[in-house]
C-alpha cells in the first residue's frame, strides 16, 4: 500500500528529476514553444517541495492536491494548470483514505488524465503530455517499471507527429521531428513513481 510518504517521495523525487533536466526541456522548447518549459516546471516543483516540507499532509489525496494547488499558483504558461489538474484531480479522486493501493492510483490518475484532456482539448495523437501520460497509466496496472517504459515510449512517439494542440500547433508542418517538451516533462514525472517506490 502507499501512503503519504510515498507521494511526497514521489514530488521530490520529481522536483529532482526536472531540476536534473530542466536545460534539455527547454532545449526541446525552443524550437517549437517558449523556450521557457524547464525552467517553469522547475520553479514550480521546488515550490512543491518546499510546501510539502513546510505542510507536510497526511493523506495521498492531500498530498497531491496541495502539489497541484502549488504548481498552478507558481508556474507560468500552459504547464502549471495542466499539470497543476492532473495532481489535483488525481488527489481529489483518492479521497481521503491514508493508504491506497497501485489500482487506486492507477484509476485515480486516469481520472487526472481525463481532466487535463478536458482542459486542454487534446487527445493522444495531438503531439502534446498526454501521448506520455495515457499509455504510462495504461501500463501502470503492470507496476511501475512498466509505466516508466511506456511513457518514455511515448514521449519519444511524440517527435515525428505533427502538433495538433499548444503553442506548437501554431508551426503546422514544421513542428515534426521535434519530441514535445511536454511529454517529456510528463515522462519525468511516471518515471519518478518507480523511483519514489525504491523499485
Amino acid at each position: 500500500m502507499l501512503d503519504a510518504d510515498f507521494f511526497r517521495r514521489w514530488m521530490t523525487a520529481t522536483a529532482a528529476s526536472v531540476d536534473r533536466e530542466a536545460e534539455h526541456l527547454t532545449a526541446l522548447d525552443s524550437p517549437i514553444g517558449d523556450a521557457d518549459h524547464g525552467s517553469n516546471l522547475q520553479r514550480g516543483f521546488t515550490a512543491v517541495t518546499a510546501t510539502l516540507e513546510k505542510e507536510a499532509p497526511d493523506t495521498p489525496g492531500a498530498v497531491l492536491t496541495l502539489a497541484g494547488s502549488r504548481l498552478i499558483s507558481t508556474v507560468g504558461g500552459a504547464s502549471g494548470p495542466l499539470y497543476g489538474t492532473l495532481l489535483r484531480r488525481t488527489g481529489k479522486a483518492l479521497g481521503d483514505a491514508g493508504e491506497v493501493s497501485a489500482e487506486q492510483l492507477a484509476e485515480a490518475l486516469r481520472a487526472g488524465v481525463e481532466a487535463v484532456m478536458t482542459l486542454g482539448g487534446a487527445a493522444p495523437g495531438d503531439k502534446t503530455m498526454i501521448d506520455t501520460l495515457v499509455p504510462a497509466v495504461d501500463a501502470l496496472g503492470t507496476g511501475f517499471a512498466a509505466a516508466r517504459a511506456a511513457a518514455e515510449q511515448g514521449a519519444l512517439a511524440t517527435t515525428p507527429l505533427q502538433a495538433r494542440k499548444g503553442r506548437a500547433s501554431y508551426l503546422g508542418e514544421r513542428s515534426i521531428g521535434h519530441q514535445d517538451p511536454g511529454a517529456t516533462s510528463a515522462a519525468l514525472l511516471i518515471a519518478a513513481l518507480e523511483e519514489a517506490a525504491g523499485e
